[in-house]
């Protein structure tokens, strides 16, 4: 069926305009609470009196007071417990609603976007991202009228005064035991969002002396000039404060940048190779046998792709957004997998992309190979240990030469048949001849504006630049 509210990653929009409304969100929240309660039922997974009960979490918008409480109504007019955690990152809530067993996680964000965006999405119970047919149930539901149980059969509510303090203790645990984080300063910029209380906590505990900013939200400033989509306030802090490493989350703390301590920058592409490659040099044939392969998204570098089929593992690429990534992941079996934004998924350590624990997988990585250099083994063949024995975040990447990349935005009118257009056909089959095994052409429409994205990838920046623009031109 098609869908009018949900997106790839719920619903989102504009406070205060439809549908970011109390009184849709009431209806949301009763909807969704209708549809637990039937699957509840038919499964046969409540006992006589029994409620389904679900897990709501937000970031630091000051929106999510409100949407909170309507959402806490709908679900209790509807016979369903509600567990409100307060500010926590996605993926806490991810977690947490598989560790509390409850019929589903609700998180309250727009992830990166301004202060006055909001957004809802759902996890089931497994801590997946729901099903579309439940969203699909969820969306017939929003087309009734908002009824009321009787008062024996209504939900209550309580809070979660544990829930940061659990999430923390889960990310810890995404570390290896035998390591710790002692000897590094790490600046972390919290990007006023929802791991502002989490990810300076885990960091020091694991030893390391922790720089934060972007931690002091005040529901207005979130991601503003901070934060994964912001990287230059964390290269500055970086740079200031003489740190190893600088780590930015985005406001609800699934998507990681990472800077070094010359103030350069690491995207999800560099950041996923250095998780893949040493977990392969650390593990040898067992560890590629495991991880099989690696999935991507349209947007994933070229150099990537070709860099991880290098080291005999599978690559995939799947449309964007981490979702269809996970799908892909699912389907193929595989346990990595990635964007280029920065939001990397790490099926061995959590059902959702994590931030903050891809940034520990990165941080183990650098740890085991100065282990492994310290101790006369080295690694990979020598990849990535610099002279005198450091390994660091620069070295470890160095092997993955990223293809320059170049995307312009191209306005066309509404309905322009891209694909069928002669002079675009014929100049996009002439750049991807010239550019060969060693370059990509990409056209893909935008799903919310009136434009077609032009991306082209290679080995000659300049060469890749021309085709870009000749391409364009033959839109226009």
């Amino acid at each position: 069926m098609s869908r009018q509210f949900f997106g790839t990653d719920g619903i989102r929009g504009k406070v205060g305009q439809a549908p970011i409304t109390p009184e849709f969100v009431l209806r949301l929240g009763h909807a969704a609470g209708e549809v637990l309660v039937s699957h509840a039922r038919r499964s046969g997974a409540l006992k006589a009196g029994q409620r389904p009960a679900v897990l709501i979490g937000k970031d630091t918008r000051i929106s999510g007071y409100m949407i909170e409480a309507a959402l806490e109504a709908g679900f209790a007019a509807a016979g369903v417990d509600v567990m409100l955690t307060g500010p926590l990152p996605t993926p806490g809530i991810a977690y947490l609603t598989r560790a509390l067993r409850v019929s589903a996680g609700v998180v309250i964000s727009a992830s990166h976007n301004p202060y006055d965006d909001n957004g809802i999405k759902f996890f089931s119970a497994d801590g997946f991202k729901l099903p579309d047919a439940v969203e699909n149930e969820i969306e017939q539901g929003l087309s009734r009228p908002v009824g009321c149980r009787p008062s024996r059969e209504l939900g209550r509510a309580r809070r979660i005064d544990d829930a940061a303090g659990r999430y923390i203790e889960f990310c810890k645990s995404s570390f290896p035991n035998e390591l710790d984080l002692h000897g590094m300063k790490i600046v972390v910029d919290c990007a006023n969002g929802a791991a502002y209380h989490i990810a300076p906590h885990v960091l020091q505990e694991l030893g390391a002396d922790v720089v934060a900013i972007g931690d002091k939200p005040d529901g207005l400033n979130i991601n503003q000039a901070v934060g994964a989509t912001h990287p230059q306030a964390l290269v500055k802090a970086v740079l200031r404060h003489r740190a190893d490493l600088g780590i930015a989350l985005d406001g609800d703390a699934d998507r990681l940048l990472m800077v070094d301590g010359e103030g350069r920058t690491y995207d999800g592409d560099q950041l996923l190779w250095v998780i893949v490659s040493q977990a392969v040099a650390q593990g040898g044939s067992a560890r590629r046998r495991q991880i099989k392969g690696v999935a991507g998204t349209l947007m994933t570098n070229l150099a990537l792709e070709q860099a991880l089929r290098g080291l005999g593992l599978g690559f995939g690429r799947a449309a964007v957004g981490d979702r269809y990534v996970l799908e892909l992941m699912r389907k193929k079996g595989w346990m990595l997998g990635g964007e280029n934004s920065g939001h990397i998924i790490c099926l061995d350590k959590h059902s959702t992309g994590d931030g903050l624990v891809s940034a520990l997988q990165v941080l183990a990585a650098i740890r085991s190979a100065n282990a492994s250099a310290g101790r006369g083994r080295g690694i990979a063949a020598g990849v990535g240990v610099r002279r005198g024995g450091e390994v660091t975040l620069a070295s470890l990447s160095a092997s993955l030469k990223l293809f320059p990349q170049v995307l312009l935005n191209v306005t066309v009118p509404r309905g322009f048949d891209w694909k069928r257009n002669p002079a675009l056909v014929r100049v996009t089959e002439a750049a991807q001849k010239a550019l060969g095994d060693s370059g990509r052409v990409l056209l893909r429409p935008s799903g919310t504006e009136p434009v077609l994205r032009v991306m082209v990838e290679g080995r000659n920046e300049s060469k890749v630049r021309k085709w870009a623009q000749s391409i364009a031109q033959a839109v226009t």
